[in-house]
């Protein structure tokens, strides 16, 4: 798409899975106005960055020295390279679940009980204390308000990325104006829309799933079942904050994504493992287990 910028005049051109763009010439922020489509509307909120370039940096660094033993070694001096800041488009589903449950309810209770024993050749008889259960059969009904569940609208932030990366404070959303993201890179929606209601639904159901077994009474329960509707739902295009960095860790490998939550610093990868770190330390353990045994046996 052909984008005059305001400042200087010069023509530029926006890739289509971007909102926004820099003029190379006069360093000016523009934002791409499109028309909104179903599965492209225009965004609703946007949560601003409150991590800086350089905390994220930080934060970075500090995972990488953190990881397990049997990463590569080089991701503890990993240079960091081109660290963007990106508005990732979310879609933020709310919706009202009403719930018909049946479920077992347990209710714990004490008795003494006599039973015979050996003791010295001899048969005794005891008494002792056991715990039992009472199930009974319930049914009902559950309704509860299921607010802010976050899925990705972004092919290049898969969902279980931005799952990693929550929570987001929401309380601190805006309504989305150009300005609020002039000058930092914005994603448009590339996924379609249905596909992210189906997934917002998924998780839905799933919390909801999980009050309802703890809105169970009892000591315990078993075998619950429900039927759940979702209505009133609302679905709603969000610009979340995200620090997209690459650590070169290896210079004949691809360098490691990381992702920082650009409010509270949350870090996600996936760093190497070294199998040459995993190997020694399974031959370390088989050579100092050997050498028990012959010393054992050295002893017998």
């Amino acid at each position: 798409m052909n984008l005059r910028c305001q400042s200087c005049g010069a023509e530029l051109v926006v890739a289509p899975e971007l909102r926004t763009t820099v003029c190379p010439y006069c360093a000016a922020p523009s934002v791409v106005e499109r028309p909104p489509s179903v599965d492209r509307p225009e965004p609703v909120f946007t949560l601003g960055f409150a991590l800086t370039h350089q905390a994220a940096g930080e934060r970075v660094k500090a995972w990488l020295r953190s990881r397990h033993p049997w990463t590569h070694s080089g991701l503890k001096r990993a240079p960091l390279q081109d660290v963007r800041g990106v508005y990732v488009p979310a879609w933020l589903y709310s919706a009202r679940a009403e719930s018909e449950y049946s479920a077992s309810i347990g209710e714990d209770y004490r008795e003494t009980e006599t039973y015979t024993t050996t003791e010295n050749g001899k048969t005794v008889t005891k008494t002792r204390t056991v715990t039992k259960t009472e199930w009974r059969s319930l049914r009902g009904a559950h309704a509860e308000y299921v607010p802010d569940v976050l899925v990705t609208a972004s092919r290049g932030l898969p969902n279980a990325e931005l799952e990693a990366l929550e929570p987001f404070d929401l309380r601190a959303l805006a309504r989305y104006e150009p300005g609020l993201v002039a000058g930092w890179v914005t994603e448009e929606p590339s996924l379609a829309r249905e596909e992210c209601l189906a997934q917002a639904r998924a998780e839905a159901e799933a919390l909801v799933a999980r009050r309802l077994a703890a809105f169970m009474p009892g000591d315990s329960h078993r075998d619950l079942r429900y039927q759940m509707r979702l209505e009133e739902e609302s679905l709603d295009v969000c610009l979340v904050p995200v620090w997209v960095l690459a650590a070169r860790y290896a210079p004949n490998a691809p360098p490691l994504r990381v992702v920082v939550n650009g409010q509270t610093g949350e870090v996600y990868g996936n760093p190497p493992v070294s199998w040459v770190k995993v190997a020694l330390t399974v031959l370390t353990v088989v050579a100092l287990g050997v050498g028990l045994y012959f010393l054992l046996r050295g002893h017998s």
